[in-house]
This record gives structure tokens, sequence and C-alpha cells, in this order.
């Protein structure tokens, strides 16, 4: 009989990465991010850009505004009422990495026969960017020797439940 993965005895509740998925799993949500990432900040660019609809970006916005992914910055054109962009803050700086990961990832399983549509270099020496799993001491891990523990956080699981995942 198979040994059960240790991971069935702790509590998935408190799981950060489910906590993540609730700000940032969902398609639009991770949409908006890549074009403010491009520098595409307006409402309405933002929606034209991506076809999102008025009131989903609508709502999008302020959830990625309430979680301080972004900051809302006003500006004016001449004769127009105030408006608000959207710009990221360090904490939705941070998500830059787990884009770069989800890009490479299409790019290599899902890309047109032609290759990606954007190409992600460092802007000093124009090299492309990467992103890789590296342990504190500098080693590249590939992710088949990558292991899980429970951390300071885990709680262990009171009842058994199926299908409960983090």
């Amino acid at each position: 009989m198979a040994e059960r993965p240790e991971a069935l005895r702790w509590s998935a509740e408190n799981c950060t990465l489910g906590r993540a998925m609730e700000i940032i799993g969902e398609k639009w949500s991770l949409l908006v991010l890549r074009e403010v990432f491009l520098g595409i900040r307006r409402f309405e660019d933002l929606r034209v850009r991506t076809g999102i609809p008025r009131q989903v970006l609508t709502n999008r916005l302020a959830t990625l505004v309430g979680h301080g992914l972004l900051r809302r910055h006003p500006y004016q054109e001449p004769g127009a009422r105030s408006r608000d962009e959207y710009r990221l803050t360090e904490k939705g700086l941070d998500l830059y990495p787990v884009l770069v990961a989800i890009l490479a990832w299409g790019d290599r399983y899902l890309a047109d026969p032609d290759g990606s549509p954007i190409v992600v270099t460092h802007r000093e020496c124009a090299a492309p960017v990467r992103v890789e799993l590296r342990c504190a001491h500098g080693h590249e891990v590939p992710p088949r020797q990558v292991q899980t523990r429970p951390g300071p956080g885990v709680r262990p699981l009171s009842t058994p439940r199926a299908g409960r995942a983090g």
C-alpha cells in the first residue's frame, strides 16, 4: 500500500497560497496586473485592451486596490473631470516574478508557432529574464528536488476532510 502524503495531516484553512488565490487567482485580475506591468494604467485603456466588461473591471480594480496591490493616482485631461490611473505598489511589484513564471510556462506550452508575443528582458543588458527556484545557499533547485515541510504556522488537521487543498 502506498504511503499517504504527510500534508494530509495538516489543515489547509490558513494556507497562504489559498489566500493569495482569493485575490489574484481569477483570470481578469491577472490580466489587469499584466497590463499595469506593461504601463497601461487608465481605466478605459485597460477595458479596451483586455475586453473586460466595465463592471468586472471596476470590481477587479477595487479588489486589487483594496488588497494593496494597486493604488489610485489622480490625473486630469484638459477640460475633463479628474480621473484615476492605477499604479503598482511594492506589494503589487512583488508579484512580477509570478507573472513572468506564468508567461514562461505559457510560452513553453501554449505559444503560437512563431513564439511568444512578448519577451521579458533585463533593461540594462537586454538579456532574457527568467524565474528560477533557488535555495538560500544559491543552488538552482529543479521542481522534483523541492520538498514541503510544515512551517511555523501549520495547524494540525482536526478532522479528516476529503478534497481540501491549500
